[in-house]
């Protein structure tokens, strides 16, 4: 069921519904505003945080053309590296930024973005965090006290069969932030034989570092074990999880983790390492124990972590036990759909 929009309009990045590039802030964005009627989408052309003069140009004609007054939901990821286009609609509008991670702390990010974030979350009427981690950071980058936050949902699923425990699933973007290289690493170090390792995920966002995947890959020889299997979508990204028995997360940051709850969502249990809001994502079960294992964002600890997962029967059982427990509160999406309408509902210039 949808409800009246509580915004005007919406900005956010035009690849949101990009196939090609899936990413969990796109999901989060598309999600919770499916769960609102008659809201303006201004699709944010351009390679943001970094956009060109002409995109900078589009977004501010967008704005400029809102009734004044208007509420305005932006993703931060397009919002806070250009405070010469928000700042200047600040009075006018009613401005809320939807920060995921802090854009300068996404691996080898420009500092100069930390300044130009914070002028532009300073001047908005609210800003709104996707995770407590996410609060918290914000607090200590630009010193934003009571950030709300609305963490995401995730859909309803029916549980994985599983297998055996070796085959891993990893999801998400090659880049650096999303620590590839890492469990390359770590999968060198695991000599058993019983595993198999898919990687899904965009492979143009990091060009770069997607090469130095491949030659660690060819290097360790784990080519023919290792499956780099580009961005998955709709029935085939579903496929990949319900063939899953692990999913594996070696981010280097992480706002969230929402793959960590897509995954629990299916009963899935998580290795992933203990970074931003990782540990928020993965929650407990009813018993109060984790439905996964934490490790450092290091080679050799994920690599000590898959060898506990692939040698041991009983903890093998107990995490599924566990992740089981936890599917039964993952909530929907219609629950941050609802919290976040509730905060734009309130906002004033």
């Amino acid at each position: 069921m949808t409800v009246a929009a509580p915004v005007v309009a919406a900005v956010l990045p035009a690849d949101v519904d990009d196939p090609r590039r899936p990413s969990g802030g796109n999901v989060y964005d598309r999600r919770v505003l499916a769960g609102w009627d008659g809201v303006h989408e201004i699709a944010a052309a351009g390679s943001w945080p970094h956009p060109s003069t002409a995109d900078r140009a589009a977004l501010a004609a967008s704005l400029g053309s809102l009734p004044d007054g208007a509420a305005v939901l932006l993703d931060g990821l397009v919002a806070g590296g250009v405070p010469e286009v928000v700042v200047a609609e600040a009075a006018r509008l009613r401005l809320v930024v939807l920060v995921h991670l802090p854009l300068a702390d996404e691996t080898g990010a420009d500092p100069a973005l930390a300044e130009r974030e914070r002028t532009v979350l300073r001047a908005a009427a609210a800003v709104v965090a996707t995770s407590a981690w996410s609060a918290r950071r914000l607090a200590e980058r630009h010193g934003l006290t009571d950030v709300p936050v609305v963490t995401p949902g995730a859909d309803p699923a029916p549980p994985a069969p599983g297998s055996g425990g070796g085959a891993l699933l990893c999801v998400g973007s090659v880049t650096p932030t999303k620590g590839h290289d890492l469990l390359v690493g770590a999968l060198a170090e695991v000599a058993s034989p019983s595993w198999t390792c898919r990687l899904v995920g965009p492979l143009d966002r990091a060009p770069g570092h997607v090469s130095l995947v491949r030659r660690a890959l060819d290097g360790h020889g784990l080519a023919d074990r290792v499956r780099l299997e580009g961005p998955l979508t709709g029935a085939a990204l579903d496929e990949a999880y319900a063939s899953a028995d692990l999913l594996v997360l070696p981010s280097r940051a992480e706002a969230f983790g929402m793959v960590v709850l897509e995954a629990l969502a299916r009963g899935i249990p998580v290795l992933a390492t203990d970074v931003g809001g990782v540990r928020e994502a993965l929650g407990t079960a009813a018993s109060g124990e984790v439905p996964g294992l934490l490790v450092t964002p290091d080679a050799r600890e994920i690599a000590v972590g898959l060898r506990r997962w692939l040698d041991d029967a009983a903890l093998r059982a107990r995490l599924r036990r566990l992740a089981h427990e936890r599917r039964e509160t993952v909530p929907g999406w219609e629950t941050p759909s609802a919290a976040l309408a509730a905060i734009l509902a309130q906002v004033r210039p």
